[in-house]
């Protein structure tokens, strides 16, 4: 009775938990896709693709901007000054020096040969053209000490607006590399792109089979605690009427509520593995998501070599190494530059005033040059600085290489060995089936017990996942080898190839 009222209970607490997921995927949208949809959601909504494409578009602007640097700069400037005092010229030492040239020839001087004015050929005597001349003296030396000799140049007080105009004609090359730095930058974003385009794929690809394979699991797992539910039952009919022992039912029951356990577990990783696979497709609205693609493998692949010599051409972290060492160049270039004249063509043009100096002229245009000829060795320190950090970054390449390499080959190595793992276990999984099947006739024909058929049932389980565990690891293990060969996006044809073989577990109950 007691056994009666646990298997019932049991029972119930299993259509309590599938009613209870039953609920959860009712409230929620269920959003059937394909690996070729989720990816296209994937990188049409993710948010590092959004943010990789605004990289994009500012590096875009910041070339834009460089080509500025070759183009004239005219502006408006304008200014409003104090000063302590005005500004004025003394000139009384000048005056002070003429008057008395003056004052003695307007007394003293005498002159002869004055043209007459009433007969232009003739002169005027000699006491008329003296008379003359110092008459003209003396109103100079009126004129002298009547006349302001403090001159005020410019007010304490005065403002101006004036255009400006700055042409760079030579700048030792720093505009040149500035332009080619820009186009550096360029080129290294859209490798910062393909790489996270390439980490993005490996994410879908281990969260959406990740959820393919959970889902896989908890059809495998709900055979598996069904056959033992059916067999439980008929162990404990066969103990009644005396044909088995009650260890027999014991072992049964035991099994029965680990089917149970394993059953709940591999629902709980299904709810984890959507909600991830959710983050990752990043829509708007959470949704049960049924993965459509099945899991695969391929026979074959290309060979190491192949995957190597790619890598070496088309990984994005090398690509962006060896943008990194041209950078670092043009980085030397720019510190050697410092060692030459800068030449700039410039000027200015007196818009409007208040109060400016007369003397001030209304424009100005004329060529400068900047060139420091000792800087107390900081220069020849600089570039020597920059010729070690071009050793430096292409030490880094050098083990950057060597890493990837050895990475391609290490993956390359997996994928073989699940490759292998499917073949060996295609065969195990027949011999399961059919070790199955021989322990569940004889237990009904009173030949075997009841531990022998549950051993059968989850030796067939085990193999059925680590068969769908290892298409899972070859799928991942594919999408990672080819993102760091840096071609991610060949993973998607790789499902589409003639040898490529889909796998799925159908329940057989």
């Amino acid at each position: 009775m007691k056994a009666e009222t646990r298997l019932s209970l049991m029972t119930l607490f299993v259509f309590m938990v599938s009613v209870y997921f039953a609920g959860a995927q009712d409230s929620t949208t269920i959003l059937k896709l394909t690996f070729d949809q989720a990816w296209e959601q994937t990188s049409r909504n993710s948010h590092v693709m959004k943010q990789v494409q605004y990289l994009q578009q500012e590096k875009d602007m910041e070339a834009k901007a460089t080509k500025g640097l070759y183009m004239p700069k005219v502006g408006i400037s304008a200014v409003y000054m104090f000063m302590s005092d005005d500004l004025t010229l003394d000139l009384t030492p000048v005056k002070n020096t003429i008057t008395p040239i003056y004052s003695a020839l307007g007394n003293y001087g005498v002159f002869s040969g004055v043209p007459n004015p009433a007969v232009p050929t003739t002169v005027l005597p000699d006491n008329m053209s003296t008379q003359a001349v110092r008459s003209q003296f003396k109103d100079g030396l009126q004129q002298i000490e009547s006349a302001d000799w403090n001159k005020m140049i410019q007010k304490k007080q005065f403002g101006t607006v004036a255009a400006t105009f700055q042409w760079p004609i030579f700048y030792g090359g720093k505009i040149g590399v500035a332009n080619k730095v820009a186009k550096i930058e360029q080129k290294e974003t859209g490798e910062v792109a393909r790489q996270k385009e390439g980490e993005l794929m490996s994410e879908l690809t281990e969260r959406y089979y990740g959820l393919c394979l959970a889902k896989q699991a908890i059809t495998v797992r709900l055979d598996v605690f069904n056959g033992i539910e059916a067999h439980l039952h008929d162990a404990e009919k066969m103990q009644k009427e005396g044909l088995i022992a009650n260890a027999d039912v014991l072992h049964a029951r035991l099994y029965h509520a680990q089917a149970e356990r394993e059953l709940t577990k591999s629902r709980r990783t299904a709810g984890i593995l959507n909600q991830a696979l959710n983050n990752t497709i990043a829509i708007e609205k959470e949704a049960s998501i049924e993965p459509i693609s099945e899991l695969f493998y391929v026979n074959s692949v290309e060979s190491l070599q192949f995957f190597k010599s790619t890598a070496a051409t088309k990984n994005p972290l090398l690509m962006q190494m060896k943008n990194k060492k041209l950078l670092v160049e043009q980085s030397y270039k720019v510190e050697k530059a410092e060692y030459l004249p800068q030449v700039a063509l410039q000027g200015m043009y007196d818009i409007v005033n208040k109060d400016l100096s007369p003397y001030t002229p209304t424009w100005m245009l004329g060529v400068g040059m900047k060139w420091t000829l000792f800087d107390g060795a900081s220069r020849s320190r600089k570039v020597k600085s920059a010729y070690y950090k071009i050793n430096q970054v292409e030490e880094i390449k050098l083990k950057a290489e060597s890493d990837i390499s050895m990475i391609v080959e290490k993956l390359y190595n997996e994928l073989s060995m699940y490759r292998e793992q499917l073949k060996e276990l295609e065969s195990a999984k027949t011999f399961a089936e059919e070790y199955l099947r021989v322990r569940e006739k004889a237990f009904h024909e009173e030949m075997t017990n009841a531990t022998d058929v549950v051993d059968a049932n989850l030796g067939l389980a085990q193999v059925r996942m680590e068969r769908l565990q290892a298409m899972y690891g070859y799928d991942l293990t594919l999408a990672k080898l080819l993102q760091y060969s840096g071609i991610p996006e060949e993973f998607r044809n790789y499902r589409q190839r003639n040898d490529a073989k889909m796998e799925s577990y159908k329940s057989e109950k």
